[in-house]
């Protein structure tokens, strides 16, 4: 649902894939975005209304992804295609932050798209601390990526570990992500990005700003 610059996107990369593909969008304008190769149905019509639902194949989906610019559209057409439909995988683009979490939490998996910018961007402008990336439903654990001393530049990663309550589950190297072993060294320029109780985020921020022998 929505065929601006996201939902375009989605679309043609999902139907490069080799999936078939339904988009709907109040206004026929918005899928000229497409182009001309386009193999899949449009729609026009409101994303959550039930006929125009049904008319995009709403009952043999295997995804609805809701990305329009309405974050009350997106949450009602995500809820009717899962508890209406039973559409297993469901996705909503949410600007609001705090919408997204109190969705996030009700099990409607959501993307803040303001929260993520905003996020990426302080991480460049102030590399300190750590920034969450990603977090369960529950809101207890969750994805981080996290700022190093300098000190542990050289040392093995299950140092880490040891040290703190966190876990690697990846580090970012020269722009590519990658899974340590217990012999991987960190190098200058890595990022590092932990699993993390958020209770404990704290107490990992501390350890790591420290060096290794500190922590």
């Amino acid at each position: 649902m929505g065929c601006g610059r996201v939902g375009s996107g989605l679309a043609k990369e999902l139907e490069a894939a080799g999936h078939s593909i339904a988009i709907i969008d109040q206004s026929r304008e918005a899928f000229r975005r497409l182009g001309a190769d386009f193999k899949g149905h449009t729609v026009a019509g409101v994303g959550f209304d039930r006929d125009t639902l049904l008319e995009a194949g709403i009952e043999k989906a295997d995804a609805f992804a809701a990305v329009s610019n309405g974050d009350n559209s997106n949450i009602l057409a995500a809820r009717v295609a899962r508890e209406t439909y039973g559409v297993q995988n469901v996705v909503a683009r949410i600007y609001d932050p705090a919408r997204a979490e109190i969705y996030q939490r009700l099990g409607i998996p959501t993307v803040a798209t303001v929260l993520w910018t905003t996020d990426q961007i302080i991480r460049r402008l102030t590399p300190v601390g750590a920034r969450s990336e990603w977090q369960d439903a529950s809101g207890v654990v969750q994805l981080s990526e996290v700022h190093l001393s300098p000190d542990w530049y050289g040392q093995p990663v299950h140092l880490i570990e040891e040290n703190t309550p966190a876990r690697v589950a990846f580090i970012t190297r020269l722009g590519e992500g990658m899974i340590p072993t217990e012999n991987t060294v960190l190098q200058e320029g890595d990022l590092v990005h932990v699993m993390v109780k958020h209770s404990d985020l704290s107490v990992v921020e501390a350890a790591l700003a420290k060096s290794p022998e500190e922590a």
